[in-house]
């Protein structure tokens, strides 16, 4: 499995409503991510707005494109565009960008 890790900055203003739309994902969603490989996906959410988003997938290309390929997604990523800063028009999942790995514990 490859760890993913990512960052975004949701709008200093909507993080607390950002926080809110998170704790009742939409079940056809949950099921779409799971079918495309993200796995142990968590998001965390600092106060200032920065997110940190990780996840474990086989290869996560494919897992971004099965994701794309999805009606759900291109909903969920258009009601959620709106909460993220610098995203220059792409949609948010579009502009997650992978951290580069430089140590891991197992």
């Amino acid at each position: 499995m490859r760890r993913v890790c990512f960052l975004l900055k949701v709008r200093a203003g909507r993080v607390e409503e950002y926080r809110a739309r998170h704790t009742d994902v939409w079940a056809d969603m949950l099921t779409a991510l799971s079918a495309a490989g993200w796995h142990n996906y968590s998001l965390f959410l600092r106060e200032d707005g920065l997110l940190v988003g990780y996840l474990e997938t086989p290869d996560f290309d494919r897992a971004r494109a099965a994701m794309e390929a999805t009606e759900v997604n291109a909903r969920w990523q258009a009601e959620m565009a709106e909460f993220f800063e610098e995203l220059d028009g792409q949609a948010p999942d579009a502009a997650m960008r992978p951290l580069t790995e430089v140590f891991h514990l197992a």
